[in-house]
């Protein structure tokens, strides 16, 4: 009777499961995120943290027995910052922040980013708490000057619930985490002229810490004080976990907000002259990282053309089978966010763009074109990961077959996908039942998944195609300005 709650970034889930990994009870709410001017994306704490109380509550009422704990997951990056008593000094800031654009340029150009890079194999990116925490240090210092603690979302709803000031270590492990020793570079820190804010990072919890509700948290979500509460690690490696992703080169693909690739790996080594770019995160063993390259063309993408064309997501599926592999001649770089693109590559000015149109061009190529560019996407931040074994997928886009099959076909391997959505969730408990004592049998767990396989028809098509991509993404990028 473990609630697993999964704290989006729109989307807030609480989920239990049986003994074989499926879900019993579940419960969504939406969370509000406010775009604003400018590229601002903020959230407030308190109504995320009403998303959690609805959730749980519903969930909880569902039970026959009590509940045994509750298991944390959540977005991460962006800043959530607090003062001692977990209130909120100012909005929160969203992954998806562009005010620090300009800021991330600068490093780049001025060699900051690099030496972050190589201090903590970590890439930074302009919704990263380095770059906001840098920009609120010059713009808006009161804000920092009242907090007691600089966070993610997690660790914020963490605290409001038991009272604890701490941080997962894969929340911690971008950008100022040294991965092997999970301590913080300093000299990472010193390099973005925040060493001045050095109070405000918590220090990264044990792996398997158990926490526990005190009177407030336990009164917000009708549970009894004291109740067993653990807190990540954060969305992307939970789903990992959640998928079955427990092998050496074994990888997973998010296909939500954003399109998650990460691969599991047993060495803390690292090209320190590679690209800066993605994250080398600190998972719930010791001695085990997932290199994450989190791009920022995932299924916002989708949600923008669905709103374009006045359609449906569920449509989506549909308007793939009406177009051909190769989208009728349509070509697409996908890069539609604000803030531009964080992973394999990281800039602020990254735009997309269609080419190939003509008045013979359906909304089905238009679609399809876009589809096929998110694959491609995958494929280049997979090769910058280093997948060598299983791969597995979840998220809202591998609902649709065609999409999945189309990624299977672009990557060139089969993809597993769990049987039961959840695999956020799924994770966050997975960690609490580890840490409580009485893990999960993840053999049996791993037994619903069901596999989509390659077409070898496509897979020749789609080799020219990715050539054809990064040809073209290689041009846009010295036109691209901010």
């Amino acid at each position: 009777m473990i609630i697993g709650v999964d704290i989006g970034t729109s989307l807030t889930k609480a989920v239990v499961f049986d003994k074989a990994g499926m879900s019993v009870a579940s419960a969504c709410t939406t969370s509000e995120v406010h775009h604003l001017p400018g590229g601002l994306v903020e959230q407030d704490l308190d109504q995320v943290l009403g998303t959690v109380a609805t959730v749980v509550r519903e969930v909880a009422a569902k039970l026959d027995g009590p509940v045994t704990a509750l298991a944390l997951t959540g977005q991460g990056d962006g800043l959530w910052l607090r003062d001692e008593s977990g209130e909120a000094v100012r909005p929160a800031i969203s992954w998806l922040d562009g005010r620090a654009n300009s800021l991330l340029a600068q490093w780049q150009a001025g060699g900051v980013a690099r030496e972050v890079f190589r201090r903590t194999a970590s890439g930074m990116f302009p919704g990263c708490a380095a770059a906001i925490m840098s920009f609120l240090d010059t713009h808006e210092p009161e804000s920092l000057d009242r907090a007691a603690v600089a966070g993610y979302c997690v660790d914020a709803v963490l605290q409001r619930l038991t009272g604890e000031i701490t941080v997962d270590a894969s929340d911690a492990s971008l950008p100022f985490l040294d991965p092997a020793t999970r301590r913080y570079d300093e000299d990472a820190i010193a390099a973005v002229g925040l060493s001045h804010r050095r109070n405000l990072f918590a220090e990264p919890a044990a792996p398997k810490t158990v926490f526990r509700l005190d009177e407030r948290g336990a009164g917000l979500l009708g549970l009894p004080v004291g109740l067993p509460v653990t807190a990540g690690p954060f969305d992307l490696p939970a789903s990992a976990i959640g998928a079955g992703v427990r092998r050496p080169g074994d990888g997973i693909l998010t296909a939500g907000t954003t399109l998650a690739c990460q691969v599991l790996t047993d060495s803390a080594e690292f090209d320190p002259e590679g690209e800066p770019a993605g994250m080398f995160l600190c998972t719930q063993e010791e001695g085990q990282f997932l290199r994450a390259m989190p791009a920022m063309v995932g299924t916002a993408g989708i949600d923008w053309m669905c709103r374009l064309f006045g359609i449906e997501v569920e449509e989506i599926g549909s308007l793939l089978d009406t177009s051909e592999p190769g989208a009728g001649g349509v070509r697409a770089l996908p890069f539609l966010s604000a803030s531009g693109e964080r992973a394999p590559f990281v800039d602020a000015s990254a735009r997309a763009q269609f080419s190939g149109l003509s008045l013979e061009s359906e909304r089905g190529d238009i679609v399809r074109a876009l589809c096929e560019s998110i694959a491609y996407a995958a494929r280049q931040c997979f090769e910058a990961a280093g997948l060598t074994g299983t791969l597995y997928a979840c998220g809202g886009g591998v609902r649709s077959l065609e999409w999945t099959r189309i990624f299977a076909d672009v990557l060139g391997r089969p993809i597993v996908i769990p049987g039961d959505p959840g695999v956020g969730a799924r994770g966050a408990v997975i960690v609490a039942a580890d840490a409580l004592g009485e893990p999960v049998d993840r053999e049996l767990w791993a037994e619903s998944a069901r596999v989509v396989e390659v077409r070898p028809e496509n897979v020749g098509f789609y080799e020219q195609g990715y050539a054809d991509y990064q040809a073209s993404l290689a041009a846009a990028r010295g036109l691209w300005r901010l």
